[in-house]
């Protein structure tokens, strides 16, 4: 929360206070359902989460990938109805805390109120450069713009400081946050590999050319507001 605002001894005493109850969620496997009744949010310990929506076929469209530190669903302390999943990716530690614990404590204490504001401010600006991206990028930008920002928020909350870093993704986790065929990612990651960007690797990607990468990927981390 220090990130998002200039918090006060007493606003650090409060959010430490916070009694949260952890869970253990395996991959794959949801921690939301949409259409569920939802009355708590949960910020995330360890490991990877995303939130997604399905069609009626059954096709799945990620909407935003999510990680160590990030609070989810800051939304349902206010809007009861899950209007998407919110799925584990890998393994993923979480903990549990009410929304109207998290409303009580923006009520006495402004400046967490306003970081609660600033971090759904940022998730919007998010979604619009994710809905730019799939919409008007070509494949191959698109997956790389994809993975450049997942590395960057990495970095931006302590979780990795440098390349090369492994990414815990599959084919069809990146085609169903970029709209595209596993086929096609895998076609996509071929290229940036011949194009220096990547390493093989057994399990996971890793990147071999953090700068080539960004560059083929377009990316501008503004949108990311990390100074806000």
């Amino acid at each position: 929360m220090n990130r998002l605002a200039k918090l006060g001894d007493d606003d650090n005493y409060a959010l430490a206070c916070l009694q949260f109850l952890p869970e253990t969620i395996r991959a794959n496997r949801y921690l939301v359902r949409e259409g569920d009744r939802v009355d708590r949010c949960c910020i995330v310990v360890e490991g990877y989460a995303c939130r997604d929506k399905l069609v009626r076929k059954g096709e799945r469209q990620i909407v935003s990938f999510h990680m160590r530190g990030d609070l989810l669903d800051l939304q349902h302390s206010l809007l009861p109805i899950a209007d998407h999943n919110l799925t584990a990716i890998t393994d993923v530690t979480v903990g549990w805390i009410a929304g109207e614990t998290l409303l009580e404590l923006a009520q006495k204490h402004p400046r967490i109120a306003q970081a609660f504001m600033k971090d759904s401010l940022i998730d919007a600006s998010i979604s619009r450069e994710w809905v730019l991206n799939v919409g008007r990028r070509d494949a191959k930008t698109r997956v790389a713009h994809m993975i450049c920002e997942f590395v960057t928020r990495r970095q931006n909350l302590g979780i990795a400081s440098e390349a090369p870093v492994s990414l815990p993704f599959t084919q069809q986790q990146i085609g169903d946050a970029t709209g595209l065929t596993a086929v096609h990612v895998n076609r996509m990651l071929r290229a940036l590999r011949e194009e220096g960007a990547f390493d093989h690797g057994d399990r996971f990607l890793k990147i071999a050319d953090w700068q080539k990468l960004r560059a083929i990927g377009e990316f501008n981390p503004a949108y990311l507001h990390q100074a806000a």
